[in-house]
């Protein structure tokens, strides 16, 4: 994926008092001082200092996001922001581009809310191309307008990571009122995705992946096209309901009650990526997804992801080796270590590194090395 070999970061977060564990692809190590800020006394959530907190928070994460307009947070998974942005945005048809696992599951919840679904499938492993959307979506305009369509940046089933700045402009181009929605659950803040400036009007994701959080925040930047849409759109529901978050969100808060300690963990924890830097953030994601590549290759496995289109932060390796995955996870558990199998139906047929949130090139040095011992047990 890389033309060049990049610098290696030097190790200058730690996270945690022992040695990391989880390689899986969410949820991730989480460092110590994060999870102690949910110990913190419990406040009103409709108090000042608790609006205090969320203020700095969603200013936060708009830079992160690299918006000017709005990030909406919320109690749940970064499904829930799937199902809240067709509900918000598709009274009519949608077209769903499905290359993998979660991709295929945005498809079902705008199934499920009863919408229009054009389904376009792209073969798993490889990226939706800008051509793909493209030919698609003049398909789709034949029968008449298009409300949106989404897609998944970074598939954490197979480790594709699709271009959805160039996707965009080409939805912009051809239909202009289709609104684009982009889960970027596996890749936000550790890939860098300029949401405003690449014309995207939702980007959605979640707290357990990158951020390197306890799992149980959503969060969702939405542009003034995207709320102005929601405005003309009946059947919103209610939780999900972007004009009443949005009306909630101008006083500093959630219409129902937020998860008040998961709050203290993000302020602490968006603290630590703009001391880190979110540059270097992202080129340290970039060089761990590099060594992992290199790794894979220099001992005898291939790699599944489309090479050019290959996540910065979960790698999927063909298992050309035929190892077994959960013996190797057994060894890797006696030292603390845990890497994911294969998905679905590439179960034993692949295994996952994730080096995501605040995995270091230490930490990659020392998985590699105990895999290398499993590897050389394994074959005496």
């Amino acid at each position: 994926m890389h033309q060049q070999v990049l610098e290696r970061p030097a190790d200058n977060m730690t996270v945690s008092s022992r040695h990391q564990r989880l390689f899986i692809p969410g949820p991730t190590d989480v460092a110590d001082e994060v999870l102690a800020a949910q110990t913190a006394p419990m406040i009103g959530h409709r108090s000042d200092e608790f609006e205090a907190l969320f203020a700095k928070c969603e200013e936060q994460l708009r830079s992160l996001f690299y918006t000017a307009a709005r990030v909406y947070i919320l109690a749940a998974s970064g499904t829930a922001f799937q199902e809240a942005a067709i509900r918000n945005l598709v009274p009519g048809r949608v077209v769903s581009f499905v290359n993998g696992a979660f991709s295929q599951r945005w498809h079902d919840v705008a199934v499920g809310c009863d919408k229009q679904v054009v389904r376009v499938d792209v073969p798993w492993n490889t990226a939706v191309k800008p051509q793909q959307v493209e030919a698609a979506l003049r398909d789709a305009l034949v029968a008449g307008p298009v409300d949106a369509i989404t897609v998944v940046h970074n598939e954490t089933s197979t480790g594709v990571m699709s271009p959805v700045q160039e996707i965009a402009a080409v939805v912009r181009s051809l239909s202009p009122q289709t609104l684009v929605l982009v889960d970027a659950v596996s890749s936000f803040s550790g890939v860098k995705i300029e949401t405003d400036a690449w014309g995207l009007d939702v980007v959605l994701t979640s707290s357990q992946k990158a951020l390197a959080l306890p799992p149980g925040l959503a969060f969702a930047a939405v542009s003034d096209r995207a709320l102005a849409k929601a405005e003309t759109v009946s059947g919103r529901g209610w939780y999900f309901d972007f004009v009443r978050l949005e009306k909630a969100l101008k006083k500093s808060t959630t219409p129902a009650t937020p998860a008040i300690s998961l709050m203290r963990s993000l302020g602490v924890q968006l603290d630590r990526i703009f001391a880190e830097g979110v540059e270097e953030r992202f080129a340290r994601h970039a060089w761990l997804a590099e060594r992992t590549q290199r790794w894979a290759v220099a001992n005898g496995f291939d790699l599944m992801a489309e090479d050019g289109y290959r996540s910065h932060t979960v790698t999927t390796i063909t298992n050309t080796r035929q190892i077994s995955v959960k013996r190797l996870n057994a060894y890797l558990a006696r030292h603390d270590m845990e890497i994911s199998n294969g998905y679905g139906d590439y179960k034993d047929k692949a295994f996952r590194i994730a080096h995501m949130g605040e995995v270091q090139a230490g930490d990659m040095d020392r998985l590699f090395a105990a895999m290398e011992a499993y590897l050389a047990e394994s074959e005496t």
